[in-house]
């Protein structure tokens, strides 16, 4: 009987240790008699595709509208700029996708290796494995009786043996390895619209109007992609627009510049 209690009573510590973590991470969860009660929701960002859809098209405006500018700056004729961005568009699109495909691809396939090891361990030796996940858990702070607790619990089946040691061994989620796809495909189309922007006042006008277009336009859409990004990330907007305004004129200034200073032979 008094076994049993004293399982009891380590249970019950295990299960408060799990209730305290929880509360700690979902705020919504604690007591209801708190002054503050969050609406606590992670995004799955670990897809890969909003990560490179931020990029994709943050990367697309700033390329094209530096490669727009600097043959402006050279004084290129309105064909020579439209070709010029259409080019870059396509083409940096496709290496864009081609990009993310391939480093998201190594990416899951040498997480899948891992994770298959770690298996392996699991189902061949489980008595070092769960000590391992005892000494991780004591290096947290919790008392070694708990710890041996959760680690038998989370031993009792495979999967979530294997879930649990992916998660605090490899700090990864076993069921969100990446979507190489879901990255190319965004990355692809981002990169494009990204791209695009400085260049639509080249197909209805031309000289300092177009210039100009392309520079407003480049602003707006550069500060439109921070504070995008703001939201996405909970940080101050001003700051993320800012940052990413000064990120895209800095290089547009730059070849702009270069290409005032080297100009061009073309006939408009």
């Amino acid at each position: 009987m008094v076994e049993a209690t004293g399982e009891l009573e380590t249970r019950s510590r295990a299960a408060r240790w799990f209730g305290r973590r929880a509360s700690d991470a979902h705020p919504s969860r604690r007591g209801t008699g708190e002054a503050h009660l969050w609406d606590h929701h992670h995004r799955n960002v670990q897809g890969g595709g909003a990560r490179a859809a931020v990029f994709g098209v943050a990367d697309g405006l700033v390329t094209n509208v530096s490669l727009i500018l600097g043959f402006a700056g050279a004084n290129a004729g309105p064909s020579v700029v439209r070709l010029a961005g259409i080019s870059l568009m396509i083409a940096g699109a496709f290496s864009m996708a081609s990009g993310e495909w391939t480093s998201m691809s190594a990416q899951r396939e040498l997480l899948e290796r891992e994770l298959a090891m770690e298996k392996h361990e699991i189902s061949h030796r489980p008595e070092g494995e769960r000590r391992e996940l005892v000494g991780i858990y004591e290096k947290r702070g919790v008392d070694p009786t708990v710890a041996r607790t959760l680690a038998d619990e989370m031993m009792r089946t495979p999967e979530l043996a294997l879930e649990t040691h992916a998660r605090e061994e490899l700090g990864i989620n076993p069921a969100a390895l990446g979507r190489p796809l879901q990255a190319a495909v965004s990355s692809f189309v981002t990169f494009a619209v990204g791209a695009l922007i400085p260049l639509i006042p080249w197909f209805i006008t031309q000289g300092t109007a177009a210039v100009v277009a392309s520079v407003v336009l480049s602003v707006l859409a550069a500060l439109g992609v921070g504070a995008a990004l703001a939201v996405f990330t909970r940080r101050s907007w001003w700051r993320s627009s800012t940052r990413q305004l000064l990120m895209t004129a800095l290089p547009a200034a730059v070849t702009f510049g270069v290409g005032a200073l080297v100009g061009v032979s073309t006939a408009h």
